[in-house]
């Protein structure tokens, strides 16, 4: 008996569930610029694949989500404190999360996207895409620090993903200024629903950057421990 009470101190690693997650989030937002790239040529097969997709994707997280939630060890000396885990799963769930808002956006309100918007729209999501490429970069170096208890080069390593990942994310910022400077200028000559849910297109996509972001700076805090 007191060697099942050990034996329970010392739980089974979270750390590879964590980054199975946040691969499947990953694969989830690849479709972002699919389904983008339907809206601007308008073409609803396309809208509606990218949009099944996304469903499939986050529900697929979703589950993996509540199973890593359920099964995650109590023991006392696991390799990452309990609280963290949780937190960075909520943060990766929260990205696959956005972009099955914005794929029931696009699809539920048959939205037009302004011509003069098409060229600028694309690299934006393509680079918000590219913060959850790095956060999940960030998420699969798990392993190696735990290997060296958070300390040597693999930390430097780290450090300079998320601070790469945080250029990522300005980028995105500026580029979505550059959006909502566009859909300013068109006010006028659009609907006021159409511009008003424009920007939250606009807004909802960033958002998926500030996400990954998040889960970069989560990481980040647990290497300051």
């Amino acid at each position: 008996m007191a060697a099942n009470y050990i034996s329970g101190l010392f739980a089974k690693s979270p750390i590879h569930p964590l980054q199975e997650h946040m691969y499947c989030v990953y694969q989830c937002i690849k479709n972002l610029c699919p389904l983008l790239e339907g809206l601007i040529e308008q073409d609803w097969d396309k809208i509606n694949t990218a949009h099944k997709e996304i469903i499939k994707g986050e529900h697929a997280a979703d589950s993996m989500k509540k199973d890593l939630r359920h099964h995650l060890p109590k023991g006392l000396f696991m390799p990452i404190d309990r609280r963290d885990v949780l937190d960075v799963l909520l943060m990766q769930d929260a990205i696959a999360n956005q972009a099955k808002d914005i794929a029931g956006l696009i699809q539920g309100r048959k939205m037009i996207l302004p011509k003069e918007m098409h060229e600028a729209f694309i690299p934006y999501a393509s680079r918000c895409v590219d913060t959850v490429k790095q956060a999940l970069g960030v998420t699969n170096t798990l392993d190696e620090l735990v290997e060296t208890g958070f300390r040597g080069r693999e930390v430097d390593h780290v450090e300079l993903m998320i601070s790469e990942l945080d250029d990522i994310e300005a980028e995105t910022d500026r580029l979505q200024n550059e959006l909502r400077a566009v859909l300013f200028s068109l006010e006028d000559e659009l609907r006021a629903t159409d511009v008003m849910f424009t920007y939250r297109l606009i807004e909802w996509v960033g958002r998926i950057a500030d996400d990954a972001q998040k889960v970069g700076s989560r990481l980040q805090l647990m290497l300051a421990r």
